[in-house]
């Protein structure tokens, strides 16, 4: 399988509701987000998987408006919210269906974004390696050639 890597470096908060030790009160992180994919057909006219300023202009400008710089929350964490809703911001916060960790935040890329902002560019992002620290890191993939994955793109 021919395949390309695109890195996108963001800035975020957020807290693990119902964590054990730190990671459950508010706190960020400088995260490194590796974006895989791969053509749907061939490669392009160029011999590309794709021009890797698409991915950093659609997957990469999705992160920077939607959560670079800014708190991600699971949308059911009503203290948090509740908290963060009285200061006044300047960039809204993220609710996320399910808790911000490193692996959801990988799947949320991965099954929502990705397709969305990359629909029509014939490329699938098929993994993403998402690095919350230098010393951890949540991969998530997929089967570029799965059925399910096909309609997507």
């Amino acid at each position: 399988m021919k395949s390309c890597a695109r890195k996108i470096h963001f800035s975020y908060g957020h807290r693990v509701l119902g964590h054990e030790s730190k990671c459950g009160d508010l706190h960020g992180h400088n995260a490194v987000v590796w974006i895989h994919a791969t053509p749907t057909k061939e490669l392009d006219s160029l011999g590309r998987v794709v021009d890797f300023s698409v991915i950093k202009d659609k997957v990469g400008g999705w992160i920077e408006k939607n959560w670079d710089h800014t708190m991600i929350l699971f949308a059911e964490d009503k203290k948090a919210l509740d908290l963060l809703e009285k200061i006044d911001r300047v960039r809204p916060l993220f609710r996320l269906p399910v808790n911000p960790t490193a692996e959801n935040l990988a799947n949320y890329l991965l099954w929502k974004v990705c397709p969305e902002v990359l629909k029509g560019h014939n490329v699938i992002v098929y993994k993403i390696t998402f690095w919350e620290t230098e010393n951890s890191v949540a991969e998530e993939s997929l089967d570029p050639t799965s059925e399910k994955v096909l309609k997507l793109y």
